[in-house]
């Protein structure tokens, strides 16, 4: 049985996912095209522009990004180990070849105008993760949840960030920051 080859869509949001990711959101659309093997007139048949295709590209990959992170809602695990269970996932990732950091964290920083389609989906996302860490931080009783959430989002994105650019190797480092914080807001 052979596979189905994917879509002329479903190849253009694979490669802005992919060169966006390698190379940064300033990719041109003739760089993305010849990824996808799309004529830049097919492209603009999906998407009015390469900013339309960016943000749903990133849209695509949000629940795959949370996946990957949160540990599965059925988990029996305390408040304290869901949080550190996502920065052990960083950890991991950091540690592959190809990882350049948290890919919503990039596209805010780049972009810089939070009216831009990309931008809006990358900050819906973040905001998610930290209304994780919120919700988690208020059950495991923290003295300050709102503060510790927004904490727990800073080490995150610092963390990727510098193990993103290879300015740091996060073994050994990002647990023993996160239990601190953690220990400082009494989480159980």
């Amino acid at each position: 049985m052979t596979k189905a080859k994917p879509s002329p869509q479903e190849r253009l949001l694979e490669a802005a996912a992919m060169l966006t990711y390698r190379d940064g959101v300033s990719i041109g659309v003739e760089a993305l095209c010849k990824q996808a093997g799309v004529s830049k007139r097919s492209m603009y048949q999906f998407f009015q522009s390469k900013d339309e295709l960016l943000a749903a590209s990133l849209e695509r990959r949000a629940s795959a990004f949370g996946a990957r992170l949160l540990p599965a809602a059925d988990v029996d695990r305390s408040p304290r180990e869901r949080i550190l269970h996502v920065f052990e996932q960083v950890e991991s990732q950091a540690g592959t070849p190809e990882f350049r950091g948290c890919r919503y964290l990039a596209v805010q920083i780049e972009l810089k105008d939070e009216g831009h389609p990309a931008s809006r989906v990358a900050h819906r996302v973040k905001e998610a993760l930290t209304a994780f860490f919120r919700a988690e931080a208020e059950q495991g009783g923290a003295s300050d949840p709102d503060l510790l959430a927004r904490q727990l989002s800073l080490i995150f994105d610092g963390a990727s960030a510098r193990a993103g650019v290879g300015a740091d190797n996060l073994a050994g480092l990002i647990a023993p920051t996160v239990i601190t914080l953690l220990d400082r807001a009494g989480v159980r």
